[in-house]
């Protein structure tokens, strides 16, 4: 598979098979991915690969507070402005209507998009979690950094026949995820990541994205 394909291919699957995924595989993309870029070479993420009893025990944990109605975590981080201005705004909501669309879900149904999004909590039955923290005390440029590594491990995963979905979701049962992981003190949740093989039979949409005149500006003499 050329970088091309990989690029072109890579969306975020939401269903997964309960297929295994080899460890060596995993340490083979997750080893190429450490050549990620980072300003001053500081790498500055931090990154755990679950499977097995200790996944089932955080879907497990997750799940339970789901069906007792507890509260989200408090946010360590802030996902979205509050007021998302435009294109940004259209944008985000044209995904909800795909997304929830596909799924034959009209927008007024506030219960079946909830029973949708609960989904992120199972991995949408992968088999493989991985959560990706970052030091509280770097700054913006350093968050840029663990997405760009984000990214190449997702392109790395398609490159071995694997899909991917990132999740910042994950970062609002951050509590429950440490409570299995125990990360080091100083540490913030950016994302989990289900990986896994792709369950054709789910019939996920794929997103489309915005032409490129609007997010691109050549500039030169012509």
């Amino acid at each position: 598979m050329d970088v091309y394909e990989a690029v072109t291919s890579r969306r975020a699957v939401r269903g997964f098979t309960d297929r295994p995924v080899p460890r060596e595989t995993l340490e083979r993309v997750l080893s190429a991915a450490a050549w990620a870029p980072s300003a001053s070479n500081i790498q500055p993420w931090r990154t755990w690969v679950v499977t097995g009893a200790p996944l089932a025990e955080i879907k497990k944990c997750a799940g339970e507070r789901l069906a007792s109605g507890d509260s989200w975590d408090e946010p360590e981080y802030e996902q979205y402005p509050s007021e998302l201005k435009s294109p940004y705004r259209e944008r985000r909501s044209a995904f909800g209507q795909q997304r929830y669309g596909a799924l034959g879900i009209p927008r007024e149904d506030l219960e079946a998009r909830q029973r949708a999004a609960s989904a992120n909590w199972d991995c949408f039955g992968a088999p493989v979690a991985l959560f990706c923290y970052i030091d509280r005390d770097l700054g913006r440029p350093q968050w840029s950094d663990v997405g760009m590594y984000l990214q190449t491990v997702m392109l790395l995963l398609r490159a071995e026949g694997l899909h991917s979905c990132p999740q910042m979701a994950w970062a609002k049962f951050h509590k429950t995820v440490a409570e299995v992981l125990s990360p080091p003190e100083g540490l913030v949740l950016f994302c989990g990541m289900s990986i896994g093989f792709e369950d054709v039979a789910a019939g996920d949409a794929r997103i489309g994205r915005a032409p490129l005149d609007e997010t691109v500006t050549f500039v030169d003499g012509l």
